[in-house]
């Protein structure tokens, strides 16, 4: 019940914020508010005596889902005080949006009545707990996932992997090394075990190798047990009784021998321990032995000390593979063209991964050869997960799950609301993520950077692909769910009630859903009975579908995201009437909302408003009553917006505000300019353009610089030939704080003077795109006896056509550089790879 706990800390934050404002609430409110907060802390440490359990019986599942109800009701009653409290400090608490005394009176119930089944619920939830605990002492019932091992290889069920077999032969064959590492990784069911075990029993391998061990690690092995296996491997009696001793042990076994070592399933590591080993490793065995890790998790191999150039990921199936492999086990001669023709279409959803089409073959061995089961099981593919033959594949993928931490489980079950094969953009979930309180910020690191962070760990646990990410440090930018993952992902959500979905894996609209993937085929009526709904993503509609207060308010509502579709013709006065009546709502994307012009005087009712974003709404005009937002931690403008109302500058919280064009005073007397910019402090992230309207004045010179948490710049030039663009840009010095750069449409011949190693000490990336200068200064800078390098690490340029500039002295002058993408730069001399579409450069490691 990851998303619980996830409340629970959000919850907690809220009761401490409403604590330290308490000389504004009455008494007994206040006694309320701490009796909630001693209940959330007791609820929190249940819950994690509830995620020790090998497995939860059907009481314990049905109370969580019943406590999380109390968690969102409890979240609903912290949002109206911390709303109300915003209309109290601005003085504008009127009778059209909280009457005081009546306020108090029903919020005060509210809080009674949560509190006393919170009460209700711990006792019963801790009653359960000890009755499992009592009962899970007469035996072990845990599930068990049952392990290959090398003596279980078949050689021939190897369909769809030569490729990979051979170029880790070829690595295997012509190592230099002492040790080579080489690591196999990617997500359950993949075939990274068949590909280890192939390997250790092809005769040709083994010839070069004196002694071979396979250990079978998984997620309980100890440190000890792992010893243990190897030694019995190379004697049959071990007596040596502790630690220290089986280490030297093994060493003296395998001193001057030429070894072959397979450690099959990692998944955690004791790094001091694995340290230990490889050192005595090391130093024991003969020259050209290797060892082959096979795990879910990329990160276990980078610490295990495996270089990424031994990095091998197989890839899934191909459909000519995929269709031998399942012909081999569900056939016992050729299919007719029926049932070829069927079987293809139900490969299609195993989406090339092996475990999954040998046990759909499986299955269908066992049916009587019928089209019309075939057809059967085609339509209805996600109820046929839950067969008994399937349950090998879901048991294999729900170990990643199971070994995840609890915030990411919450994260991943997240995708239970996006139609299958969707492509996901990572900024549009973050924000979810953030604004439903799935993830807090801490310490330094904002929610946002963190979401970044939990979205990469799941793609390297390799429960998410990453469609496109960036190149210098691989962070994702989009995407997606492998069709198996997803069964799995709908069945947990649906298990603990987020959603419901039918017999084709499609999301159903309920009175308990708590996420939707809106499509047009849904029936607009059901959103009347559906005031639980937290997260609604317009994922396809028409403009045929009505949005207004007729589909009732979604009191719950904290994430409406209309960035999947496009709504040109909708009623937009409608919309907007219905979306400020969702005053809980933190997180609201518009993108799609082409025909939006101006914000209704009703829009400023949105007081926990968060993430606003607005790219892609080219008509929009009139924004003004935006700056009553004052939780906004977002705001995206994109290019809709000629010049921004003044008042921004109250928007104290705001760490990323993207789409500023800056003003003058003659185009914009009343707007918000360059210099009211340094009232933002928190902001992280700041996209402005700069063209031949815009004024930066000489004493503002010490605007950006007073942005100390600044880390990202992004300024466009929009093709602006004026001389002045470069008068200003030179006033505009950014705060060594700053971690990315990227200037584009820029066409002055020398970069702002800012543009060095002194004043961008921190800087790690640069981008420059479709600009005229002649020069890029490599070298370092010396400053009164100083010298400063570039740290960059990473750098773009894009139709630099007039650049000057020798790759050579990149490459000698930037260390730190390791990624690099050229393109269409005419006048670049010595760099490794033509330039005319956009070749990568990495530098290579010795």
């Amino acid at each position: 019940m990851a998303v619980v706990d996830a409340m629970l800390q959000v919850l907690t934050e809220q009761v401490f914020t409403i604590l330290k404002e308490q000389a504004r609430f009455p008494l007994d409110f206040k006694d309320q508010f701490e009796l909630m907060k001693t209940k959330l802390d007791l609820t929190k440490a249940l819950l994690a005596d509830t995620e020790s359990l090998k497995e939860k019986k059907e009481v314990i599942k049905a109370s969580l889902i019943t406590l999380r109800g109390l968690i969102y009701e409890a979240d609903n009653i912290m949002t109206d005080c911390l709303v109300r409290d915003e209309y109290e400090k601005e003085g504008s608490c009127t009778s059209l949006t909280f009457n005081k005394p009546l306020f108090w009176y029903q919020t005060g119930k509210k809080l009674k009545d949560v509190n006393s089944k919170l009460d209700a619920m711990e006792r019963s939830l801790g009653s359960h707990l000890r009755y499992q605990e009592q009962s899970d002492h007469g035996g072990d019932n845990t599930s068990q996932v049952m392990k290959c091992t090398a003596l279980d290889y078949v050689p021939s069920e190897v369909i769809g992997l030569e490729e990979d077999l051979e170029k880790l032969k070829g690595w295997i064959r012509d190592t230099k090394d002492k040790l080579l590492r080489v690591g196999i990784f990617g997500m359950g069911g993949l075939g990274k075990t068949t590909i280890a075990q192939k390997l250790f029993n092809d005769q040709h391998v083994a010839a070069g190798y004196d002694k071979m061990i396979w250990v079978s690690v998984s997620q309980v092995s100890s440190d000890r047990r792992i010893m243990r296996s190897m030694l019995e491997q190379l004697e049959s009696h071990c007596s040596v009784s502790d630690e220290t001793p089986l280490l030297h042990k093994l060493n003296e076994l395998l001193k001057g021998k030429i070894c072959l070592i397979v450690m099959d399933d990692v998944w955690k590591i004791n790094q001091v321990w694995w340290n230990q080993f490889f050192s005595g490793l090391d130093g024991a065995v003969g020259k050209g032995s290797c060892i082959i890790i096979t795990t879910r998790k990329e990160d276990v191999l980078t610490s295990m000390g495996v270089g990424r150039s031994q990095f091998h990921k197989p890839k899934e199936l191909t459909d000519n593979d995929s269709w031998l492999l399942f012909r081999k086990s569900a056939f016992s001669s050729y299919p007719d063209a029926q049932f070829e023709k069927v079987g293809k279409e139900i490969l299609k959803k195993c989406g090339g991964l092996p475990l999954a089409i040998k046990a759909i073959a499986a299955l269908l061995a066992s049916k009587s050869y019928s089209i019309v089961n075939w057809n059967e099981i085609n339509k209805n593919f996600h109820e046929l997960t839950a067969d008994a033959n399937f349950t090998p594949v879901m048991m294999s993928l729900k170990l990643s799950y199971d070994e995840l931490p609890i915030h990411l489980k919450q994260c991943l079950l997240c995708f239970s609301a996006y139609p299958e094969d969707s492509e996901i953009q990572a900024e549009q979930l973050i924000h979810w993520w953030v604004g439903e309180g799935l993830i807090q910020g801490k310490g330094s690191k904002t929610a946002k950077e963190l979401g970044y962070s939990y979205l990469s760990e799941l793609v390297t646990r390799c429960l998410v692909e990453a469609v496109s990410r960036r190149g210098y440090d691989g962070r994702v930018y989009c995407c997606k769910v492998h069709d198996m993952v997803r069964e799995l992902i709908i069945r947990i959500a649906e298990e603990e009630s987020f959603g419901k979905f039918d017999e084709h894996g499609r999301q159903e609209m309920t009175g308990d859903s708590r996420w939707l993937g809106f499509t047009s085929e849904m029936n607009m009526e059901s959103f009347r009975k559906s005031s639980k709904l937290r997260a609604l993503l317009i994922t396809s509609a028409d403009d045929q579908v009505v949005f207004d207060r007729r589909i009732g308010s979604l009191g719950s509502l904290r994430v409406l995201d209309f960035s999947l579709t496009k709504l040109a013709k909708i009623s937009t006065e409608k919309l907007m009437e219905w979306i400020s009546s969702l005053k809980r709502l933190a997180y609201l994307n518009l993108s799609g909302v082409v025909g939006l012009k101006e914000l209704p005087k009703s829009f400023r009712k949105l007081r926990n408003l968060q993430f606003l974003v607005f790219a892609g709404c080219n008509q929009l005009v009139k924004i003004d009553l935006i700056t009553s937002l004052k939780k906004l931690v977002v705001l995206d403008l994109g290019s809709c917006l000629l010049y921004l109302p003044s008042g921004i500058e109250k928007l104290s919280h705001l760490q990323e505000l993207s789409g500023f064009n800056v003003a003058s005073n003659s185009r914009s007397p009343t707007g918000f300019k360059f210099c009211d910019l340094q009232k933002l402090v928190q902001l992280r992230v700041l996209r402005m353009s700069i063209g031949k309207d815009s004024e930066i004045k000489e004493d503002e010179r010490e605007v950006l610089l007073k942005l100390e948490k600044l880390k990202v710049l992004s300024i466009d030039a929009q093709d602006c030939e004026d001389n002045n663009i470069s008068t200003m840009l030179n006033i505009v010095s950014p705060p060594p704080s700053l971690r990315e750069l990227y200037l584009r449409r820029y066409h002055p011949e020398t970069l702002p003077t800012w543009i060095n190693p002194e004043k961008l000490s921190n800087l790690q990336y640069i981008c420059i795109e479709n600009a005229d200068i002649i020069d890029f200064q490599t070298s370092p800078k010396s400053v009164d006896g100083s010298v400063f390098r570039w740290n960059i690490e990473g750098l773009c340029f894009k139709v630099l056509r007039n650049l000057k500039l020798d790759w050579e002295n990149v490459e000698k002058d930037m260390l730190l550089l390791r990624y690099a993408e050229v393109s269409d730069c005419l006048n670049l001399q010595n760099f490794p790879h033509p330039i005319d579409n956009l070749p990568i450069w990495r530098r290579s490691v010795d």
